[in-house]
């Protein structure tokens, strides 16, 4: 649960955190824009590029004093998805110069072999800090015994590594990677206030055509924070349900899908009673549904905001030009 990273708040006092949130949203957007104009290529014209954004995001991080630790901790829940999509296209990409070619065999000894990693995986990964490593080392580990082990075959197949296949597993990987670690720096320096002001702020011209755009910025940024919110109750049910005996991980199938019923149900329960909290909360302070708001704090664009805004849009006009030229 604490992998989840989206609506967490780090505080902090760097440049980045004291940014006008209207820029630092507008930027995201701008910079993702950026990231999914840049085509899926195997020429360095397109890498180069992903590459320089990963880099820069690496700078933002060490200047902002976020934890890298926390950001690595955000790409947790993808690591899976990451690692599906780099060997798909590492499999089935083929074109320009042939690096490498193995031959995998689906023997009797590999299907054990493979069997007894999966079991030592899954009891050995809670004594291990780095997991994501982890994970990638059984994953090698998988295939490489599939190589070694080629004894009672049963299926024989060979992998082809090719330059192409190779480039865009690693573009696609590093694209997702800068998407995450994107969206993790605005909620890690942006409060849910700020967040709620820049989003209505930036959405402001469709009131022009009748759009409640103040209402979508409070839905919004309150369902970005009661996220971590929503974790963190889940995470306490969890603990107890276990200090009672209820294991997650080591029972069987049936016996999982009756423990997450009985763990749905509590967190149903908490989540009506917060919105309930929350709207008696809003009530009281005079929130009225489509009134007109003031505000406590009033945000002045600086000579630093101006500045981040013409490097964003330097860095989107380069990619474009890239695009087009």
């Amino acid at each position: 649960m604490n992998n989840i990273t989206i609506g967490q708040y780090i505080p902090g006092d760097s440049w980045l955190h004291r940014l006008d949130p209207r820029i630092k949203l507008f930027s995201l957007v701008a910079l993702l824009v950026g990231t999914f104009i840049i085509p899926i290529s195997t020429e360095l014209t397109a890498i180069i590029p992903m590459v320089a954004i990963f880099i820069g995001m690496m700078i933002l991080i060490t200047s902002s004093g976020i934890p890298l630790k926390k950001v690595i901790n955000g790409l947790r829940p993808i690591v899976f998805l990451l690692t599906f999509t780099f060997f798909i296209q590492l499999f089935f990409i083929s074109g320009g110069t042939l690096l490498a070619s193995f031959d995998f065999h689906l023997s009797v000894t590999s299907i054990l072999a493979i069997i007894l990693l999966i079991i030592f995986y899954h009891w050995s990964k809670k004594y291990i800090k780095a997991r994501i490593l982890y994970f990638l080392l059984i994953t090698f580990l998988v295939f490489f015994v599939q190589y070694l082990l080629p004894y009672i075959n049963l299926y024989s197949y060979t992998l082809n590594i090719y330059d192409e296949g190779l480039m865009r597993a690693g573009f696609i990987f590093v694209r997702i990677t800068n998407v995450i670690i994107m969206t993790s720096l605005l909620t890690f320096t942006t409060m849910t206030t700020d967040l709620n002001y820049a989003i209505e702020s930036l959405l402001k011209p469709l009131k022009w055509i009748k759009v409640p755009v103040d209402v979508i910025a409070m839905m919004l940024s309150l369902t970005l924070r009661y996220i971590p919110t929503l974790l963190g109750e889940t995470e306490k049910i969890m603990k107890a349900q276990a200090s009672r005996g209820v294991d997650f991980k080591e029972s069987k199938f049936k016996d999982k899908v009756i423990q997450i019923i009985s763990l749905l149900i509590p967190v149903f329960v908490i989540s009506f009673k917060r919105a309930e909290d929350l709207g008696n909360a809003m009530e009281v302070r005079g929130y009225v549904i489509g009134a007109k708001r003031t505000k406590v704090d009033e945000y002045n664009i600086g000579l630093s905001d101006v500045l981040s805004v013409i490097v964003v849009l330097l860095i989107l006009g380069a990619i474009i030009a890239t695009r087009v030229l």
